[in-house]
């Protein structure tokens, strides 16, 4: 019985998932034409139905009939509530706001619901901190000095944060209810119709014949699939199994091979084309169109990876693995590789192509996918019921894979209303720039350590949200570019996910390593230092964020480079031999300083290095073994 339970519940959850993801097509393609407003509500009501189908109430009823009735009682009011809104919203707007009793009740019921479905599908952290934000009007005038406000009732909030659009239906909802489930689909395609196996394929090949050829696949691989994934954990999961096992098998040890995919899957969510779902929020939030942050991006992403790459070479070496001398089996050219694996090129390059010509990123994902699937259709020349079946799977699988973005969406538009109606958002804004004395930096440190105890324990989306509305206007406050200011918060919001000592995407691959999770997480902590250096670079050096003259943005490139070379030779100790303490701190200043824009501390920084290069001797030669 409990199996045939089971089952019906997961063809329900697979029959909604692919309807609210045949829905948004519909509607993005211009078939289904709807209100905003109609969008978000559907788009909200089948996620907390999926949710609250699919996670437990608590895991001691796991699968009870307790359980299940919570969830039948959940479901029932998910489905009244937003279908009373549904029905409600236009008299609501049409008579400028007017709204009764039941209205503010119904409004309360989803508020409930969306903070239990944020503790079930993101964890309690968030629910309290959104819990923590909705209470603090009704104490607020009670609180001394700043932190007081004028007093609201319940009802008063619960009307403005469910039938405005400042509240759960607000920006960030609106972003997973276009941006991201679009692209989620979209790599769900991908992926479906083999653009993992192709990406595999030409790492592999790529790194073929190289010292640590395991490594620099994953890091090739994890970059490839990163664009199209976005999300550190769930690239972890997927290349981890492949990747992993390879870079034990060259002589990586555990701790070693689960840090390294942990870091290079992290920086999935910074590379352009697709980044993190919280990169579509910020183009939103701070009103410039989406490839202006894949601009901005650009350069930290890429140095961020190449500080990977030398990490993993310079380990190798400083451990003495040697190259492994592939099978002679295995000797399809990088042409052929390449020519197969077009039916994957063209569709991302016309993704990339209609970004950059101004097409928004859901039109642009949509037409990328009529493109994958008739790319398909003309390199096998068939179209058959499985080609079908597999379009329908990257649909449901898309979309199911939203569902905690977008509850985290709904839960943080909690927060966000609430600190426009009292005026809070100003108040913390105006404590920090007050705690920091109005310099600069320590706003920009005050900054990055409250996002990366933020991202503890949260996921990359909620704990941007949150310091998107509360610390970056601070920071703006004080002179720093807007978009500056939300790149600086993304980044620290992403690197959260391999800080100890909790560490998601860390503890996800120390699993598949089968190695210890805190040796995981702060060897993955130390490889990726480059990006808990690179957002204070850019601030300070804009050529990084591809902003200033030609000239300018190449010589930032080019010593950029340099500078991540000599932290990973710091991280790691090793440049043509082992490094000692005082030149292991030589290359790590030189690193920053290579990394800091401008003529006299790049010349100063190359200097440092050389010396260390020169005076470290000649490389160990080793010989290659058969893998």
């Amino acid at each position: 019985m409990q199996n045939t339970t089971d089952k019906l519940i997961g063809y329900a959850v697979n029959a909604i998932a692919f309807a609210l993801g045949l829905f948004h097509l519909l509607n993005v393609g211009g078939i289904l034409v709807l209100s905003t407003r109609d969008i978000r509500i559907t788009h909200l009501l089948a996620m907390l139905v999926i949710l609250f189908l699919t996670r437990a109430s608590f895991r001691r009823i796991a699968g009870t009939l307790l359980d299940r009735i919570i969830g039948g009682v959940l479901i029932a009011a998910s489905l009244g509530s937003c279908l009373y809104i549904l029905s409600r919203w236009k008299d609501i707007a049409m008579s400028g706001g007017d709204t009764g009793p039941l209205d503010a009740w119904i409004g309360l019921l989803l508020i409930v619901l969306v903070l239990e479905g944020a503790r079930r599908g993101v964890g309690v952290i968030l629910a309290l901190i959104c819990l923590f934000f909705f209470t603090y009007p009704f104490f607020s005038e009670y609180l001394p000095g700043v932190l007081g406000s004028r007093g609201y009732s319940v009802t008063r909030i619960s009307e403005l944060l469910t039938t405005t659009s400042q509240g759960v239906f607000g920006i960030p909802l609106g972003v997973s209810a276009t941006y991201i489930v679009l692209f989620s689909i979209y790599g769900a395609f991908l992926s479906e119709f083999g653009a993992g196996d192709f990406f595999f394929k030409l790492a592999n090949r790529l790194t073929r014949g190289m010292r640590a050829a395991g490594a620099k696949t994953a890091v090739i691989f994890s970059t490839l699939l990163g664009m199209i994934s976005g999300s550190a954990a769930g690239n972890v999961a997927v290349t981890g199994t492949l990747t992993i096992p390879m870079m034990k098998k060259e002589g990586y040890a555990p701790h070693q091979a689960g840090a390294i995919e942990a870091v290079v899957s992290t920086g999935g969510q910074m590379m352009p084309p697709v980044m993190g779902a919280a990169a579509f929020i910020m183009a939103e939030i701070v009103g410039v169109p989406y490839s202006n942050v894949m601009q901005v991006a650009l350069i930290p992403a890429l140095l961020f990876f190449a500080s990977l790459f030398f990490v993993v070479h310079l380990q190798a070496g400083k451990s003495r693995i040697v190259p492994l001398v592939q099978p002679d089996d295995d000797d399809e050219s990088i042409w052929m590789i390449l020519f197969k694996g077009g039916q994957f090129i063209i569709p991302f390059a016309t993704l990339i192509a209609m970004m950059l010509n101004g097409f928004s990123p859901f039109k642009a994902s949509y037409y990328s996918i009529i493109v994958l699937l008739v790319c398909h259709v003309i390199w096998t020349r068939r179209i058959n019921l499985e080609m079908a079946k597999k379009a329908a799977r990257a649909i449901t699988e898309g979309t199911k894979a939203v569902v905690p973005i977008a509850i985290a969406c709904a839960a943080a538009g909690i927060i966000a209303g609430t600190l426009g109606v009292t005026g809070l958002g100003s108040k913390i804004s105006g404590l920090i720039i007050a705690a920091s004395g109005g310099i600069t930096f320590f706003a920009l440190l005050f900054t990055m350590l409250t996002a990366i105890i933020l991202g503890m324990g949260l996921p990359t989306t909620a704990a941007y949200l949150i310091l998107a509305t509360v610390v970056a206007p601070a920071l703006a406050k004080m002179g720093v570019p807007l978009l500056t200011a939300h790149m600086f918060v993304f980044f620290y919001g992403c690197v959260s996910t391999i800080t100890p000592p909790v560490a998601l995407a860390s503890y996800v691959a120390a699993g598949i390593a089968k190695a210890d999770i805190n040796k995981v997480g702060w060897t993955a902590f130390t490889y990726g230092i480059t990006c808990y250096i690179l957002p204070f670079m850019f601030f300070y050096g804009p050529a990084l964020l591809m902003q200033g003259s030609a000239p300018s943005i190449i010589l930032a490139i080019g010593s950029g480079a340099i500078g991540v070379y000599c932290l990973a030779s710091f991280v790691i100790g090793f440049i043509r031999n082992d490094l000692a303490l005082l030149p292991r701190l030589v290359t790590g200043a030189a690193g920053i300083a290579l990394l800091h824009q401008g003529l006299v501390s790049d010349a100063i920084g190359l200097a440092a290095f050389a010396a260390v290069w020169f005076l470290s001797g000649p490389t160990p030669d080793l010989k290659s073994t058969k893998a």
